[in-house]
């Protein structure tokens, strides 16, 4: 009987998790609505029991060994979410408390966008790098930092929040309950009110003025952008620049060799990825210019965040037989 770790991708709308060995196969994975309207108590109970019919389901017999959660705002030190902005849950929710009670297993709970990093890092578009950030957008804009081959943790576990770094000092109210952040501008909700901007303002002839705000969602924007509407492709136009102009900061603190562009957003492809490093290069210093990429994920087919918060979790069960760092970016047995 193999064992097994369950990878869990907590995000803002969808839950997604994985059933992961040690050599990282991804055997089986499913989902489920985050539902956070219900008490937290009772929507990680739902979710043990979804990950025991996943186990029990599973072509091949395992064991369960392990839980490992990745979390908007998850603190690796702490084991807690902390208030994260685009959930429902207020306060702090003892996610590893919780789940190690229900389960009786080891738990471990990291940032969502952190996981993604050690995803990228071992299967992904990262292998080999050892200076990068994943940029996560989705719901929201998370960030995994990887500097000299290391996850940057900071002091209280929570380095990497560039989407609650201010755009403009009197822009828009996020959920967070800040003004202005990046994640308002660079995210699904951001594109979509950018778009909404645009159409009452300059476009008004515009394919989509014909929809009620509410009914205009990032797809919607998308598919209109690639079929020529000036007012949606003035959205990604924008939402690109902001991107940009906010990762040459980041060139500026960290100097990475790469940003991972990953989450919803990043499907637009090239819509968001042209602007993108457009105005990256024209606010890079000068001798950083032309050294910086921004790729997207390769890893389409599998979840890097659950593969990640199960490497994270396999390596603190059996750091000497997981080879989290080597070269060839293979998260293997030793």
């Amino acid at each position: 009987m193999e064992e097994v770790i369950a990878g869990v991708d907590l995000g803002g709308t969808s839950t997604k998790f994985g059933l992961v060995t040690t050599n990282g196969q991804l055997l089986t994975k499913h989902e489920i609505k985050t539902d956070s309207l219900k008490s937290y108590e009772d929507f990680f109970a739902q979710l043990y029991q979804e990950l025991i019919n996943l186990v029990e389901q599973s072509d091949v017999k395992v064991r369960l060994a392990g839980i490992g959660v990745g979390a908007p705002n998850g603190n690796s030190r702490t084991g807690v979410i902390d208030d994260a902005s685009n959930l429902l849950w207020r306060g702090k929710v003892p996610v590893v408390e919780m789940l190690t009670s229900i389960s009786g297993l080891p738990v471990s709970l990291s940032n969502d966008a952190n996981a993604a990093a050690i995803g990228e890092l071992l299967f992904g578009a990262a292998r080999g790098l050892h200076d990068f950030v994943v940029i996560t957008i989705g719901t929201g804009l998370g960030s995994g930092i990887v500097a000299n081959g290391e996850l940057l943790l900071g002091k209280d576990g929570h380095a990497g929040e560039l989407g609650h770094t201010t755009v403009y000092y009197d822009g828009r109210k996020c959920s967070c309950g800040k003004i202005g952040c990046l994640e308002t501008y660079v995210s699904a909700k951001g594109l979509v009110t950018t778009a909404n901007e645009f159409i009452k303002r300059d476009y008004p002839d515009s394919k989509l003025a014909g929809l009620d705000e509410s009914e205009i969602d990032s797809m919607k924007v998308t598919a209109a952008a690639l079929d020529g509407d000036e007012a949606s492709l003035m959205a990604f136009d924008y939402t690109g620049k902001i991107l940009g102009m906010k990762l040459a900061d980041t060139v500026a603190h960290l100097n990475p060799e790469a940003f991972i562009i990953s989450g919803g957003l990043a499907n637009a492809g090239e819509l968001l990825f042209d602007p993108t490093r457009k105005y990256l290069e024209e606010h890079l210093l000068s001798f950083y210019k032309g050294n910086i990429k921004v790729i997207p994920s390769q890893i389409s087919e599998i979840n890097s965040a659950i593969l990640g918060t199960a490497a994270q979790l396999w390596n603190q069960l059996k750091p000497s037989k997981i080879n989290m760092s080597n070269d060839s970016g293979h998260f293997t047995m030793n």
